[in-house]
């Protein structure tokens, strides 16, 4: 069952503040009349020893003992009479006077009856303390009758016994009033003043709900440094620990996530790439051991044909060696072996040289090769200087040219370009014919991926030439891509120029 620490601490205090209260009343009840009794005995045997005392040291008639009287009489609500009987001189305090004390010491020492009727309190060898009835004041009073000194000084004293019953009542009514109104007020008190102790607890059992949630935005606010105050600091450093913690395992399980997809890619890269090699690699062997075959088995006796044979095994051969070139090259590019050597250059000079190159290819599609680079006011061509491996961006453009020269249309056109922009230079290569399908597009970048999903061997291309360009252009950190259009395909890359 549930209950709020605000009404266990209510009920706590309630039940506190009713035992007090009951205690009180048994003890006024029970306890109250025998010690008010004890007090009054032992206020006499003090007044009798001091009474003794000085009549032992200066007599019944010396200033001293007046003074003491009055102070006892005064005080202490006491009755004294002092008689020294070898002078007959009296001292009394009360307005009875000494007559009437006399009586009541006749009474007690030769009245039999009255004697018993009283209750004997305290008996020494010297003096004897009792409780009696005084019918002249229809009260009762505790008395003391002894001798002082020599034993010829007797000495009364007698105090009234106030009505104990009527005072327990009264005492006890006035007590039951002021503690149903301490409990009613103490009550009130605690449940507002516990709100200050429960409020608190509560924000702190809703902060941890809301750890155990996962949530760890929400912060303890207090404005005490208690008990309280530091546990809800402390939660609160919890709170960012753990949220510091499970954003860093979040942040792990994610790394570990994109190794295993990594690594399930490299995978399928590692599966697909021996599958590539070996379907490139099938049609050259193939061709080679059953050219090899024929001329071993003298199937071309005449020069002509047997020459035949040897070129199409040397054409097989070369583009093996090609196949494995360029695999080497591009596992050096990837694998960070083969480093860039910087130096500045003319692009314009290494662009035409590789056109140059690529005209025959092109005349035999009858297309044709235009060049838009920078020239001056004569026709002359202008320099571009930039700053790279003129040796990788060679691969790049030859790349990118025999690409063009291999797919351009009947009669179209290949045009290789280049414009400035800011401090870098820009080189198209572009050639009309046949789009590239958008879904290609960023796939055309990996290797032996071909757009000709036959894998056509019309044009000798074994699908890792764009991979070598991209290798090339990631380790010099610069930007390369292609676009298609309905006129054609453009491929572009940049390279940082030098300013002449």
């Amino acid at each position: 069952m549930k209950r709020s620490i605000r009404v266990r601490f209510t009920c706590l205090f309630f039940s506190v503040i009713a035992l007090v209260v009951m205690t009180a009343l048994c003890m006024n009840n029970f306890g109250l009349e025998r010690f008010y009794k004890q007090q009054k005995v032992k206020d006499l045997q003090n007044a009798y020893t001091a009474i003794n005392r000085v009549v032992m040291e200066k007599g019944s008639d010396s200033e001293r003992l007046t003074e003491i009287l009055n102070h006892y009489s005064s005080q202490l609500n006491i009755t004294i009479a002092v008689m020294d009987s070898a002078n007959s001189s009296v001292i009394c305090t009360s307005e009875r006077g000494t007559d009437s004390l006399f009586r009541h010491i006749q009474k007690y020492l030769f009245n039999s009856v009255y004697r018993e009727q009283a209750t004997e309190l305290l008996d020494t060898d010297n003096y004897r303390i009792i409780s009696a009835y005084d019918e002249h004041t229809d009260s009762t009073n505790i008395e003391c009758i002894g001798y002082c000194g020599d034993n010829q000084t007797i000495l009364l004293m007698s105090t009234p016994v106030a009505n104990l019953k009527e005072s327990v009542r009264l005492s006890n009514l006035f007590l039951g009033y002021v503690g149903i109104f301490a409990m009613l007020l103490g009550v009130f008190l605690v449940f507002f003043m516990t709100r200050q102790i429960t409020k608190p607890i509560q924000r702190l059992a809703a902060l941890s709900q809301r750890m155990g949630e996962l949530d760890f935005n929400e912060r303890y606010v207090g404005k005490y440094e208690d008990e309280i105050g530091v546990l809800g600091n402390n939660m609160n450093f919890m709170a960012g620990k753990l949220e510091e913690t499970i954003e860093e395992l979040k942040k792990a399980n994610a790394e570990l996530q994109e190794d295993i997809r990594r690594k399930e890619e490299i995978d399928e890269m590692r599966k697909a790439f021996i599958a590539n090699v070996s379907h490139e690699l099938k049609t050259p062997i193939a061709l080679i051991q059953g050219y090899a075959e024929g001329l071993n088995d003298g199937l071309c006796e005449d020069p002509e044909s047997r020459k035949y044979y040897l070129d199409v095994i040397i054409d097989e051969a070369e583009r093996m060696n090609r196949l494995v070139q360029q695999l080497l090259l591009l596992s050096r590019l990837e694998s960070g072996n083969q480093p860039l050597e910087s130096e500045t250059f003319d692009l314009g000079e290494l662009i035409r040289g590789i056109a140059g190159n690529t005209k025959l290819m092109a005349e035999e599609k009858q297309a044709e090769v235009v060049l838009s680079l920078p020239q001056d006011d004569a026709g002359k061509p202008l320099p571009i200087s930039v700053t790279a491996d003129e040796f990788k961006i060679e691969e790049v453009l030859t790349n990118y040219i025999s690409n063009a020269a291999h797919h351009v249309n009947e009669g179209g056109t290949i045009r290789i370009s280049a414009e400035g922009s800011g401090d870098r230079v820009r080189i198209h290569v572009f050639n009309t014919g046949s789009r590239i399908p958008e879904e290609d597009l960023p796939h055309i970048w990996d290797k032996f991926y071909k757009v000709d999903k036959a894998h056509s061997r019309a044009y000798g291309g074994s699908g890792i030439g764009l991979s070598i360009v991209k290798a090339i252009m990631d380790a010099h950190g610069m930007p390369y891509g292609v676009s298609s259009t309905e006129e054609g395909v453009d491929f572009w890359f940049e390279l940082p120029s030098e300013k002449t």
